[in-house]
């Protein structure tokens, strides 16, 4: 395995740790929720917004472990907004990570209840970060509470879905894109480098312009794998943005097109770190996995 292999892996060995951590069940009435709670966390993924939020903690001069609170509320929300994606009234998903999505393995209402109580934990994980001053928690709770919200995140859920069925220019597409998914990879970027406390504000804007490139290149990238790969690699149903008629890159640009959009952001995002020097390494090493994974 290669030093960045090991990296990934001793990152997502530390954040499932941390996150079974804080899923434990606190009452026998309540296991019916925290069992949707687990299953929807613990169940896979790539981890991609920890992996980011611990980079950019090192990109900043912290250890690891200042970012273990930031890393793990971006991952909650991110699986509160999976949970309600895959909702009937959303996507109506059979399948996420290769296993039943939460509404079908446990019943709707619960899969409400479950994203909801992963949201609430997420920022309960910030404001008690024990390593952080509290102006710095105040401020981390507000970054994400903007990224998840109608202004980041649930903004870009909304024109996705009054999106379908039309043909998006490229401009509009990137706009729906920076919120549904860019957002809160922008938010993993900067709350893990807020948790160093060891950077200033021209570092944070240029942390921001890399996850602004890394998160759309992300997007690009699963809209190319929802082509180019099958169901078994990627854990959740191939084809389903096609047979949805969604608005999509490769739609838009041509599969082509979409690679060359993809290796453009990610040289953006490689421009953008390049002050920090060998210590945004780890940074540079995931922009160039964003656009070669093959899920």
């Amino acid at each position: 395995m290669s030093p960045f292999g090991q990296y990934l892996e001793q990152c997502q060995q530390r954040i499932n740790a941390f996150l079974s951590n804080q899923l434990h069940t606190p009452q026998p009435r309540l296991d019916r929720l925290y069992s949707a709670m687990r299953y929807s966390v613990v169940i896979g993924g790539k981890r991609m917004r920890p992996l980011l939020a611990y980079a950019s903690c090192e990109a900043a001069g912290g250890e690891l472990a200042r970012a273990d609170h930031a890393a793990a509320a971006v991952e909650l929300i991110h699986a509160y907004s999976l949970i309600h994606d895959d909702l009937p009234a959303m996507d109506d998903d059979d399948l996420r990570r290769g296993q039943p999505t939460c509404h079908r393995a446990f019943d709707e209402a619960t899969a409400i209840l479950a994203g909801d109580g992963l949201q609430a934990l997420a920022f309960e994980l910030l404001a008690s970060a024990p390593d952080c001053r509290p102006d710095t928690r105040l401020q981390m709770v507000s970054l994400l509470g903007h990224a998840a919200g109608p202004q980041g995140m649930v903004g870009g859920q909304a024109i996705d879905l009054g999106a379908v069925g039309e043909k998006l220019d490229q401009s509009t597409l990137e706009t729906m894109h920076r919120h549904k998914t860019g957002a809160l990879i922008r938010a993993s970027v900067q709350l893990g480098a807020l948790a160093s406390e060891r950077l200033n504000a021209e570092q944070l804007a240029a942390l921001g312009s890399y996850a602004d490139s890394v998160g759309l290149a992300f997007q690009v990238q699963d809209d190319i794998l929802d082509i180019e790969s099958d169901t078994s690699v990627l854990g959740k149903q191939q084809g389903a943005d096609l047979a949805r008629d969604k608005p999509t890159y490769p739609a838009l640009l041509g599969l082509d097109g979409a690679h060359r959009l993809a290796a453009e952001l990610r040289d953006q995002a490689l421009s953008a770190v390049a002050g920090f020097g060998p210590a945004a390494e780890r940074l540079r090493q995931l922009a160039d996995y964003t656009v070669q994974r093959r899920f």
